[in-house]
């Protein structure tokens, strides 16, 4: 199962675009910074990550303020050709530990 759960804060959003297809899209930076504990010590885990949303949710991530912290749900992929992974989002809910 290919499922990601990531508390983040938007830290760039590109300009709303359409697919071909006439669906809006937009390209996504988001930040995350926690605690984790690993191998019983505790650990600064920090991480930016590339992220894509489609259709109503493009059209609402693109009128959210920079720094705004939210809980994404989706899956990951990467970018034809490309190697680096990409957090496609499914859902999302408002986040204010972020």
């Amino acid at each position: 199962m290919n499922q990601t759960i990531l508390s983040a804060r938007i830290a760039e959003a590109k300009a709303l675009r359409y697919t071909p297809a006439g669906v809006p899209a937009l390209d996504l930076r988001l930040e995350h910074e926690s605690e984790a504990l690993e191998a019983g010590t505790r650990r600064q885990v920090k991480v930016e990550i590339r992220a894509v949303a489609f259709g109503a949710d493009a059209e609402t991530l693109a009128r959210q303020a920079i720094g705004s912290g939210f809980r994404f749900t989706g899956f990951l992929a990467a970018l034809r050709g490309g190697r680096h992974p990409v957090l496609h989002i499914q859902s999302f809910e408002q986040d204010p530990v972020s």
